[in-house]
């Protein structure tokens, strides 16, 4: 909890997949998320979840705007390694599971 609300600079390299010479594996873009909702948050956490390391990219004039504004009016791209980015499609896909629940509840 001592970490709370502080960026863990190096952990997304950390934990990014590297090929057979040790560089780290190419990032390919999984999804662009709108600039007023917390889905990309979200979408980051899921895949943290999951394992699946992401990467957050400002495109345009984003990171301009998030440093003024707080946000990134153009929005963010959030990219995952390419070997994995097929398991990350189809958690997006979200099916969820049966619960156990009877009908209706």
């Amino acid at each position: 909890m001592q970490n709370w609300g502080r960026h863990d600079y190096g952990k997304t390299l950390k934990a990014w997949p590297r090929d057979e010479r040790g560089e780290p594996i190419e990032p390919a873009l999984l999804a662009h998320c709108g600039p007023l909702d917390m889905e990309a948050e979200m979408l980051q956490t899921m895949l943290e979840s999951f394992g699946i390391p992401s990467l957050r990219r400002l495109p345009c004039d984003g990171a301009f705007g998030e440093l003024i504004l707080g946000m990134s009016g153009s929005g963010v791209d959030i990219y995952v390694p390419c070997t994995r980015l097929t398991e990350a499609q189809e958690l997006m896909k979200g099916e969820p599971d049966d619960d156990g629940l009877p009908e209706g509840i």
